[in-house]
């Protein structure tokens, strides 16, 4: 039974969206939440709660009916975002969760350790380059990303044809990767993808499916233009800038 709802939502502030030189010693899937992480997660959960079971009506007593499925990258800060949003979740009533991790939902590889000067350097030639298409040296392209989550969906889809499959699931991630697997189930073009910014941490989009089986996007995505992109890499500290999309000017994001 394929799910009514499914909900893409990015991990938590992670310490490297605010120091881009952890990257130089510290293993990217090794990166935690911050504390501020921690709290947006919890309250992502209660908000995921309110949104998926109180309005239909359907929070059940016992939690009979409160049931989700979730996949969720591996990396370190996926997995404590999983566990937050568990915890606000649960804080709102009974909960049956099953949850798989998946590597294939994890951020674009951009190599091993990388210090700030070459990250700034790769980051403005991927800029100038096109970020679906450029491959990061000793790392991944956004379409290599895109290949690997066409081989996770297949496996969704697997679980799609089990009866008893719940009404709602959720994929936590890392705001390129959600991207991309926007791009891939709505079969975006490479220009629409380019247009698109990342996700704020701990914000997630909506897809409902209609009556004709199909999923519809029901949140509104953040979008950017070239000129917001250059104007907002041209005021950052180099090694430092944290390119996530929220109340600046704008510009691509990773994490």
């Amino acid at each position: 039974m394929r799910p009514q709802r499914i909900i893409l939502i990015r991990h938590g502030e992670s310490a490297a969206n605010v120091d881009r030189t952890l990257h130089g010693h510290t293993p990217d899937h090794r990166i935690p939440l911050t504390p501020r992480g921690h709290e947006q997660a919890r309250a992502a959960g209660v908000k995921l709660w309110d949104e998926l079971f109180v309005p239909a009506g359907v929070a059940a007593e016992g939690g009979g009916g409160n049931r989700v499925q979730f996949y969720t990258s591996p990396y370190l800060r996926t997995r404590e975002t999983f566990q937050g949003v568990l915890e606000g979740m649960k804080s709102r009533g009974a909960l049956e969760v099953w949850n798989y991790e998946d590597p294939r939902l994890r951020e674009q590889e951009f190599g091993n350790y990388r210090p700030p000067g070459t990250y700034d350097s790769i980051r403005d030639e991927r800029d100038q380059f096109g970020t679906f298409f450029y491959r990061v040296p000793g790392g991944e392209s956004g379409a290599d990303v895109y290949d690997r989550l066409t081989g996770a969906m297949d496996t969704m889809h697997r679980d799609f044809q089990k009866a008893d499959f719940p009404d709602n699931m959720i994929v936590v991630s890392h705001g390129l990767t959600i991207r991309l697997f926007l791009m891939r189930w709505f079969h975006w073009t490479v220009e629409e993808f380019e247009k698109l910014r990342n996700p704020r941490n701990c914000q997630y989009y909506v897809l409902d499916k209609m009556a004709s089986e199909r999923y519809e996007l029901k949140t509104e995505m953040l979008r950017y233009t070239e000129a917001e992109t250059h104007a907002y890499l041209a005021r950052q500290e180099p090694g430092r800038a944290d390119m996530t999309a929220d109340d600046r000017a704008g510009g691509p994001a990773e994490g």
